[in-house]
């Protein structure tokens, strides 16, 4: 059975690269284009990870952690943050809200990411 993975970013490029690298490693994928999409796939896709930019029409990834956090049923779904903010006061408040890795868009390739997914995943 594949795992699932759940995209939320509005950048329409970055969004379909990842889905494409992410597919063709096997993995299912759910995408969602802003925040409270973002938490309404969590709840009826039952990723197995998301990826979750933190820069989002409507509400951000930050309010997604947060309301993530308060449902015992979302909590334990694993987030990597990836995102452009790189300032160390976000990267401590994302993890800080349930976040298990923050990664900085500029820092990473496609392939790295889905090193760290699948790092996640094992």
């Amino acid at each position: 059975m594949a795992k699932k993975i759940l995209i939320v970013e509005d950048d329409k490029f970055l969004r379909e690269l990842i889905v494409r690298k992410i597919s063709n490693e096997g993995y299912d994928v759910l995408e969602a284009v802003d925040g409270e999409q973002g938490l309404l796939q969590i709840k009826e896709g039952h990723p197995d990870l998301v990826l979750l930019d933190l820069i989002l029409p409507g509400i951000d990834g930050f309010e997604v952690l947060a309301q993530k956090r308060e449902d015992p049923f979302m909590a334990s779904i694993p987030v990597i943050i990836l995102s452009n903010l790189g300032q160390k006061e976000d990267v401590d408040k994302g993890l800080s809200l349930g976040a298990t890795d923050y990664l900085i868009k500029a820092h990473f390739t496609p392939g790295e990411i889905i090193e760290k997914v699948r790092n996640h995943l094992k």
